[in-house]
């Protein structure tokens, strides 16, 4: 005699991996760099997007990286307080820059392949202040016309939020220190060390909480 199988039950044993740990959503750790604070207006200057594995025993780590020096779009605004601050000259001619259009394009495509590869549904924003770089990111999606954004638009996970509730830290050095891994200012508010700083940060505090999310689900 045939028993009924349970849908929910085949899809856990034939699927076992990253997916099913945020609701087949993939996440992404995504850093920017820009000209000023204001998304519609000022410079994307550079991005970094870093995965996310599961390793065998079912921890997270960070994986592969991507980065790109973008070009100031057409009358964007450049804050010099800004650039003081992360030390980008936008028109030094050593600097490799592509338009923001190209370095998106290159991002989604291999966002989009990890998505498919990992079978998940969607990609998520993981970010350290993750509205910051979401806006950033949806801006310029929509100022160069790119179709198909991976990303969720409005959700995303924030370091800062992670990073105060199992650390008591909310500001990225000093999280990442909590976390007990080293912090070089000297790399500082470079988008790919920060999103590589934030990924470690992400994939440790997610890992300290596996025993309750394990309890809940078994």
């Amino acid at each position: 005699m045939n028993q009924s199988s349970d849908p929910q039950q085949e899809d856990n044993e034939n699927t076992s991996g990253i997916d099913l740990r945020f609701r087949r959503f993939l996440p992404v750790v995504i850093d920017v760099e820009t000209g000023g604070f204001i998304a519609e207006t000022d410079a994307l200057l550079e991005i970094a997007a870093v995965f996310i594995e599961l390793d065998k025993d079912g921890h997270l780590k960070p994986g592969k990286s991507i980065r790109y020096h973008v070009k100031p779009f057409p009358e964007s605004r450049l804050d010099p307080a800004s650039l003081e601050v992360t030390g980008i000259d936008p028109y030094h001619p050593l600097r490799p820059g592509v338009d923001e259009k190209d370095a998106l394009r290159e991002i989604f495509k291999e966002v989009r392949k990890e998505v498919k590869a990992q079978k998940c549904n969607r990609a998520i924003l993981v970010g350290h202040n993750s509205f910051f770089d979401l806006q950033f990111l949806n801006a310029a999606v929509e100022r160069t016309k790119i179709k198909r954004n991976p990303f969720h638009p409005f959700s995303s996970f924030d370091t800062v939020t992670l990073g105060g509730l199992a650390l008591g830290q909310t500001v990225l050095a000093r999280a990442v220190a909590a976390a007990g891994f080293d912090w070089d200012d000297s790399q500082a508010h470079s988008a790919l060390y920060d999103a590589e700083m934030t990924a470690l940060l992400f994939c440790e505090v997610i890992n300290r909480f596996k025993p309750i999310y394990e309890e809940l689900v078994t």
